[in-house]
Order: structure tokens, then sequence, then C-alpha cells
């Protein structure tokens, strides 16, 4: 059962809200299998990008996920940059953009108007709660990829979200990069997997 825990406001927040992972669906973004549902979002898809998440629990985690997945440099400028500018928010934010423009520059992509697509080659296995209420929430996403000589490594990054202007934005991690708030782990021992691992 959830735990409330007292909060400075009159809000109350919840070591692990019951979420139901039942009825979200699974599409294909550029090779990363993302959650969806007709009632906690994301509502507005267009241009690749995502927004419209309910103000609830579910709401929150789908925020995170899509959010997340977008500011990622390996997309495009046109997905990150706005992902960034309009769904990042804190101190760190102006500098996580800088950071995500920087290693965009690094990154091998399809020479322009080739129309080859970029694709991820990752897995999103389950999430745990840190805490929720209707106006922050935190918790631990566990992606997996390809590491070396074909092991799959697996990273939790800590996510942190916050209810401002009638929608989800998620929290600039730490330093302005990604990397700084992930850890490896070697299992999904005390984590909630999702529906067979995303698949």
């Amino acid at each position: 059962m959830a735990k409330p825990r007292a909060n400075t406001s009159a809000d109350v927040l919840v070591d692990a809200p019951a979420v139901s992972l039942a009825g979200l669906w699974w599409r294909d973004y550029h090779g990363v299998l993302l959650p969806y549902s007709a009632q906690d979002g994301p509502r507005d898809t267009r241009a690749d990008l995502a927004a419209g998440f309910a103000r609830t629990a579910r709401g929150a985690l789908l925020a995170a996920v899509h959010i997340v997945v977008r500011a990622n440099p390996q997309w495009e400028p046109a997905v990150f940059e706005p992902t960034i500018s309009a769904q990042v928010i804190g101190p760190d934010a102006p500098m996580l953009l800088v950071s995500s423009r920087e290693a965009f520059d690094t990154l091998d992509h399809p020479p322009a108007g080739q129309g080859v697509p970029v694709r991820a080659y990752v897995v999103l296995e389950g999430f745990r709660w840190q805490q929720y209420s209707s106006e922050t929430a935190s918790l631990d996403l566990v992606s997996a990829g390809p590491g070396d000589s074909d092991v799959t490594v697996r990273a939790v990054t800590r996510i942190q979200v916050r209810w401002r202007g009638g929608d989800w934005r998620v929290i600039a991690p730490p330093g302005g990069t990604w990397g700084g708030a992930a850890t490896a782990v070697d299992s999904l021992d005390g984590y909630t997997r999702f529906p067979s691992a995303g698949s």
C-alpha cells in the first residue's frame, strides 16, 4: 500500500503510488518502444514530439518516459531542441540544451535529405517510484541496450517531473547531462517491469 509522507505544502507525497499498466499500448519511436494511454497521454504527438499528459501518477510516468527519450541528442535538433526548450525546466535546463547540441555535432548522422531515419536500440524495461504527488514526482527508469561484445547493458536514470503550465515537465538532470543521472544496474529486482519489457 502506498505510504503518504508529510510535505511542507498542502499536497501529499506518496512513496509508491498504485499505477496500473493495463490498457497501455506501445508504439515504435525510431527503435524505442514507448507506452501510450488514451486517458493519460500523450495527447499531442505532432512533429515527432509528445505533450499533453494527465495530472495523474500514470501521466507523470508517461511524461517522464516520453520527454526524456525525446530530449536526446541522438535525434535531430527538430526533436530534442523544442523538447528541452518547452518541456525541461530547472537551473540546468540551458546547460542540457547546450550539451545536447554539442553531443549531436559529434554523432554520425545520415546525410541531410537522404531520408534515412535515425534509430535507437534501447529497451525500456521498468521503473521504480521515489515519490509522487499531484505537483511533483520522482522515479527511476531502467533501460537496456547493447554493450561491448553483444552484452546487454542496463542503466537506471533518476527522473524528476513537476506539474507546470498545465502539463508535466522534466527537471533537467544535474550538470545538464543524462549520464550524470544514470548508474549501472544488474537486474530488475525491486522495479516494476513494463509489460514484456516494452515489447
